[in-house]
């Protein structure tokens, strides 16, 4: 398998040997499609159209074994009530270290709280059928809510067929205790 420099791709023993740094959107989004589980898709406009917005890729020898896209949340009344920031996907290749995603979440919230020191909390949505939560409970975050699952198209503002229905965990870390 060979990424940026059509090198052959070096496998890293520990995610403590790779750098996190910024990608850009169209980068982050084809590794996404890549390798999401669960949702590959996602929508330039979507991504960049926000207030905030940052991408990140892990990163050891030129090669990427990890994207994540942080945009204001999604939901309209979290975007609305403070200076947050919502992780849309992290994406992890599957040759991969153990423990890469919660390694990354590490990183990844350092480098927010210098790119954006107004940023008082973050957001991450857990889909319930396929993943346990494990990474973020490892990362120190916090069970917010339990959110049901299902289509967000209604008849006034029809939209594509969800990737997942199911239900979700939102998960919370709060930059302003750390």
């Amino acid at each position: 398998m060979n990424d940026l420099f059509n090198t052959p791709r070096q496998l890293p023993s520990s995610p403590k040997l790779m750098s996190v740094k910024e990608v850009g959107v169209i980068y982050a989004m084809q590794k996404n499609q890549d390798w999401h589980s669960r949702l590959p898709r996602t929508i330039h406009g979507n991504l960049v159209g926000n207030k905030h917005h940052v991408f990140y890729g892990a990163e050891y020898m030129d090669h990427c074994f990890a994207v994540a896209i942080w945009t204001t949340p999604v939901a309209r009344k979290l975007a609305e009530q403070g200076n947050f920031l919502e992780l849309r996907r992290l994406a992890i290749a599957p040759d991969a270290p153990k423990f890469t995603a919660t390694w990354m979440l590490g990183k990844m919230v350092k480098l927010i709280k210098k790119k954006f020191p107004e940023i008082e909390k973050l957001y991450s949505y857990q889909d319930t059928e396929v993943h346990s939560g494990t990474i973020y409970a490892a990362a120190n975050w916090v069970i917010d809510k339990q959110t049901k699952g299902g289509e967000w198209s209604v008849p006034s503002r029809p939209r594509p067929k969800a990737q997942s229905a199911a239900d979700k965990i939102r998960w919370t870390y709060n930059l302003r205790a750390a």
